[in-house]
Formats: structure tokens, C-alpha cells, sequence
């Protein structure tokens, strides 16, 4: 006699065990908070993603992205200044490899 897959009780006996814990009337709030979370997580992983395809695009290429029209008339280096610049780092003085390691650095740390 099958009992179905064993993840389908551990899902059963979480949902009782918050029913019993915070009450029917808590468990809308606690699926709205969750939703809520999954939604700036996934709006920050799309931020980042498109971010980071844009300066990846800008340091290989040596030019802008054609998706990009706001970059095609800048080089390269000129996306990771203003990248950096718009994080927050400073660029005097570092190789085109610095800018580069501290933007990814500092949109990992964002995250």
C-alpha cells in the first residue's frame, strides 16, 4: 500500500505544524511576507544580472552592447567609470582590472 512520496507528508506536516503554531488568521500574513521576499529577490537578481551583462559586454568587447543604446556611443572604459562611479567607487589611480574586480565585488556584497 503506497503512502505517496514522503515529500508530500513533510509538506502536510509543515503546514499543520504553522497552523497550530500561529493560527489559521497568521498564515496569509506569513504567505504575503514570503511572496513579498521572492519578489525583491528575483527584481535583484534581474538588476544584477543586467548590470553585470552590461559591464561584462563593455570590458570584452572594448565597446558598448548593441541591446544597449544608451551605451553605444561609449567605450568600454568609459561604462566602467561611470559604473563604478555610480557604486560608489572610486577610480583614480586603478587598472581597468581593479574598477572591475571592486564592481563585482561590490554588487556580490549588495545581493
Amino acid at each position: 500500500m503506497a503512502f505517496g512520496d514522503p515529500l508530500q507528508w513533510i509538506i502536510i506536516g509543515v503546514i499543520v505544524v504553522v497552523i497550530f503554531l500561529w493560527g489559521p488568521q497568521k498564515i496569509p500574513e506569513l504567505a504575503r511576507g514570503i511572496g513579498r521576499a521572492k519578489g525583491e529577490f528575483e527584481k535583484a537578481t534581474k538588476e544584477f544580472d543586467a548590470a553585470s551583462k552590461q559591464v561584462a559586454g563593455g570590458l570584452t568587447t572594448g565597446a558598448a552592447t548593441p541591446s544597449s543604446p544608451v551605451f553605444q556611443e561609449k567605450s568600454g572604459d568609459q561604462v566602467l567609470v561611470e559604473t563604478a562611479r555610480a557604486l560608489g567607487i572610486t577610480t583614480e589611480g586603478k587598472s581597468r582590472e581593479q574598477i572591475s574586480q571592486e564592481i563585482l565585488a561590490r554588487t556580490k556584497s549588495q545581493s
